[in-house]
This record gives structure tokens, sequence and C-alpha cells, in this order.
């Protein structure tokens, strides 16, 4: 990767991320971070306004954004196979986000690329009969309450088909054996739990935060599962 497709590249990472480390930065590019601290200087130098604050690392001054980019064929390709797997392996409210957001990449693409990409989505289907969505569409309500840290009011229905009401502190969603797990600290056993989303009858989210500043990890939790593959 060139320079300039570098400094375009830590341009587009500082607009996703809130807080960015020099050592990401490195790390992402391959770089050395004295290589980083250049970068950040050239940046600056060309007008793009730049932050930084001790331990939580650089950021763009809220405003400021890039203008819209194009895609390649590979990239947008990859957003079409992304957008196969929410049609197999999500819910109707992440379907239709993602087929949304392809939208928005189709209309940046010329029209040899839109051609090519067309092509490429009539041909690629996925058959995953072990999956069950359950009835519920849930996803992007889990996906929300777990980024804004807000307590979910859930009705979950237990294997032997018992309903209890919980409310639930959302700490992240796993798939595995071909099903979504909603893992998050539960108010009324005290401890954190595995509920499956297709066993959830219903589900709101509430306004309360969490009561707990700093939940475990979803990674901890998970390697507490000792599932015999990783996930």
């Amino acid at each position: 990767m060139n320079r300039i497709d570098r400094l375009f590249g830590i341009t587009t990472l500082l607009q996703t991320k809130k807080y960015v480390l020099a050592e990401q930065i490195a790390e992402q590019f391959g770089i050395s971070v004295r290589t980083v601290y250049r970068d950040i200087k050239a940046l600056g130098e060309q007008g793009i306004p730049l932050g930084f604050e001790p331990h939580r690392g650089y950021f763009l001054v809220q405003g400021y954004f890039l203008p819209p980019v194009s895609f390649t064929p590979q990239e947008a390709g990859a957003l079409v196979l992304l957008q196969a797997l929410a049609e197999t392996l999500a819910d109707k409210s992440i379907q239709t986000h993602t087929a949304t957001a392809l939208q928005k990449v189709k209309a940046v693409l010329r029209a040899p690329e839109k051609d090519q990409l067309e092509q490429f989505t009539h041909r690629l289907k996925l058959h995953v009969p072990e999956y069950s969505p359950g009835e519920g569409d849930y996803l992007a309500t889990l996906q929300l309450a777990i980024a804004e840290r807000r307590v979910l009011a859930v009705d979950y229905c237990t294997k032997k088909g018992e309903t209890s009401r919980r409310h639930v502190e959302p700490i992240g969603l796993v798939f595995y054996n071909f099903a979504w797990h909603l893992i998050g600290w539960c108010h009324l056993r005290r401890q954190y739990r595995d509920f499956k989303v297709a066993r959830l009858q219903h589900l709101s989210a509430t306004t309360l935060p969490f009561t707990c500043e700093q939940h475990l990890s979803l990674s901890d939790y998970i390697a507490s599962l000792n599932l015999p593959y990783p996930v």
C-alpha cells in the first residue's frame, strides 16, 4: 500500500471509531508506531482536524466527514456475501438494513461494476437447514441495547416449556450450535446467563441503564463455556 492510500485509509479508520490508538493504526496498516506519528502529522498539515486524548488515542474533530467514496468490485462483492449471510442467519430486523446498505453501495458504482455485482448476487446462495431463526425479529433491538447499555425486558421459555419474565443487561450476541444466543447479566438469577434467542417469547428495550459499570467481557464468558470448538 502506497502512502497516499494509507493516509486515506487512516482517515477512514478514524471516521469509523471514536478513538484509535497509534498501536491500533500500526497493526491495521502493518507499519511502525513512528510511521503512524509521521502520517498523523501529514494529515494535520493537509487540514484534516485531528485530536488526541491520552490513553484513548486519536480522533477526528466532530463535524468532519469524508465525502462519499466508491467501492472496488472486490469490496462490493464482499458486501454481497455479507448480505447473503444476513439473509440466511439473521432475522428481518437486520435483513432490511443490509438490503438498504447494499443499495447505497450500488449507487456509487459505475455501470460495469453494477452489472458484475448483479451477476454475483444471483449466483450466491447459502443453505443452512440446521438454523431456525424463531418467530421474533429481535436482533436489531438486541444490537441497539448492547450498544447503548440498556436493560432488556424479556419473556423467556426454557427447555422445559416454563416462561418467566427477566430483566437482562446484555453484554453480547454469539452464534454457535446453529443458533443465536444472547449473553447477559440476569437480574432474576443474579448471574450471567445464556438465552437462546429463538426461545424469546417477547423482548423490549427499557430506558434503564446498566447497574454494573464493568461487566464480564463476552470473550471471557465464551471461554467459560468450554466449547469443543472456538467461537
